[in-house]
């Protein structure tokens, strides 16, 4: 999966979670979109597990700073997953 591909499914994802259309960017981060509370980061981790077919540890969905740092996340565990 390329990274485009990344975020063009993370858009999806961004926009049924928050209902709203969101432009993701690498930089976004929870301080950039209002809504994006401790219940709706919950939300967020959980259909962006669902939509790659993949798990986080908390340690790592603590460690994100922003929307670059799931991207990443989300590639190492894409590869890792296809072996």
């Amino acid at each position: 999966m390329t990274v485009e591909e990344i975020y063009a499914r993370l858009n999806t994802v961004f926009e049924d979670v928050f209902d709203e259309d969101i432009i993701v960017t690498p930089e976004l981060s929870a301080a950039d979109v209002p809504d994006w509370d401790s219940l709706k980061h919950v939300r967020l981790i959980l259909s962006v597990e669902k939509a790659f077919h993949i798990r986080f540890a908390a340690s790592e969905v603590g460690n994100m700073k922003n929307v670059e740092d799931l991207v990443h996340l989300i590639e190492q565990k894409s590869d890792s997953s296809q072996h």
